[in-house]
């Protein structure tokens, strides 16, 4: 299958080909950004499985996943486990220079990053990232840092997407598509 998307312009795919880690930040993002706390003090947060399913897809495909968050929250710790993504970094108040100290753990350029974000503790990670990420929510002043700015919103699919767009771009689509048209899915 040729890559072919109406929302990228063709240099971003070909930045999307090079791309190794995808880094996430949680709130705004992988949920809606609304926090929810029950009379006993405990936090809830609302995750989609569709974002779930793709990180899932996108580890598989050799791209690893790392959540980045400025809260500290169980259940973040908790998705994490269960989506099997190995690096999570909470309480992180400056974003960039996390992610620069676990690319360089990893052995990866920030050319080979995709950060994602949606308020201005993610604007400097998404500036220097390969690519910069953003979604529908975030604050205009905020989106037109990004390079791209996902359709679906945060905690709605945009995760997804990203996922989806980045397997499609790197030729990993078709593979994803027959395990599951065959039944190993």
């Amino acid at each position: 299958m040729s890559f072919d998307s109406p929302l990228l312009d063709p240099q971003l795919v070909d930045r999307l080909r090079r791309l190794r880690l995808l880094a996430l930040d949680v709130d705004g993002v992988l949920t809606d950004g609304r926090l929810y706390f029950q009379a006993d003090g405990i936090e809830i947060k609302a995750f989609h499985t569709h974002d779930g399913h793709g990180i899932k897809l996108l580890q598989r495909a050799g791209i690893q996943v790392v959540l980045i968050t400025g809260r500290d929250s169980p259940i973040v710790s908790r998705r994490a486990a269960a989506l099997g993504v190995v690096h999570v970094m909470q309480g992180v108040e400056k974003k960039l220079p996390a992610l620069q100290q676990l690319c360089t753990r990893l052995d990866l350029d920030l050319e080979q990053v995709a950060f994602c974000g949606d308020d201005m503790p993610d604007v400097g990670a998404m500036k220097r990232a390969g690519i910069g990420i953003s979604v529908p929510g975030a604050p205009s002043y905020i989106r037109k840092h990004a390079d791209w700015v996902t359709e679906r919103p945060g905690g709605h699919g945009a995760v997804r997407e990203i996922c989806d767009t980045l397997l499609q771009a790197q030729g990993h689509w078709d593979a994803v598509l027959d395990t599951y048209l065959h039944g190993q899915g």
